[in-house]
């Protein structure tokens, strides 16, 4: 992938920077997770929604060269009434020098802060160079869903407050062809085009992750229907800081 100036490859990776050779856990961050499905195939016809509420804790530990990233999420899933528990997790593994090495995804709904399209955490250059970005720059990032890519812009918003911290901001918009299944609908074939959009805002104290709104929206046909029905699938998560709740102290193991 090929993206300018160099804040837009960072913001879409886990940014590294270089820690102390012992083991050492970083203070937890943790997160209110919210989530909401909406399916409408034809005139409304078929139609369904699937919401989501629970809340995250990212725990991150350095152990030599390698940091590990782990969140991990408990919520309900309230699927058009039907509302049952459950947890997801997501791990990832980096080197020194910021390359992945190692990743375990047990997040089918897309809901923890490492399953997004922008990092968790930036490092100090990377948070500086987007302080400063003035002009709009090209946004690419590949599809959640399919083997594409999206293509589009992303611009800074300033400087303001989430909750008592001081924060910096993104906003951004990217888009693409759709061809193809979804992972939770593989019986339909569809044609047509995605569009990714939201903001995220970022801790200019730790450079963590605090605010983050991302909406993907399908507009498509099914092609493996004879009256090519129009479709339209929205999917939005939202991840905000639970501020209200002391991260716990980092500690040294």
């Amino acid at each position: 992938m090929k993206r300018a100036p160099v804040v837009a490859a960072i913001l879409c990776t886990l940014a590294i920077a270089g820690g102390p050779a012992g083991p050492v856990r970083a203070a937890d961050q943790h997160y209110l997770v919210s989530g909401r499905d909406s399916f409408v195939i034809g005139d409304g016809d078929i139609q369904s929604e699937v919401n989501y509420r629970g809340s995250e804790v990212l725990t991150v530990t350095r152990r030599g060269t390698t940091t590990r990233y782990v969140a991990k999420v408990s919520y309900v899933r309230d699927d058009q009434g039907a509302a049952s528990p459950a947890t997801a997790a997501y791990v990832v593994d980096f080197s020194a020098s910021g390359d992945q090495i190692a990743s375990a995804d047990h997040d089918p709904d897309y809901l923890t802060v490492l399953n997004q399209p922008f990092a968790a955490q930036l490092d100090a250059k990377t948070l500086t160079e987007l302080r400063t970005l003035r002009a709009a720059a090209p946004f690419d990032f590949p599809s959640p869903f399919t083997n594409t890519t999206f293509h589009g812009r992303l611009e800074r918003i300033g400087v303001g407050r989430i909750g008592p911290r001081q924060a910096v901001g993104v906003r951004f918009e990217a888009g693409g062809p759709m061809k193809g299944s979804l992972p939770d609908r593989p019986e339909l074939k569809l044609v047509g085009g995605i569009v990714m959009s939201g903001s995220a805002y970022y801790d200019l104290e730790t450079a963590r992750l605090l605010s983050l709104d991302a909406t993907v929206t399908i507009s498509a046909t099914v092609s493996n229907r004879s009256s090519k029905d129009p479709v339209t699938i929205v999917y939005r998560r939202t991840l905000r800081a639970d501020l209200e709740r002391p991260n716990t102290e980092a500690s040294s193991r």
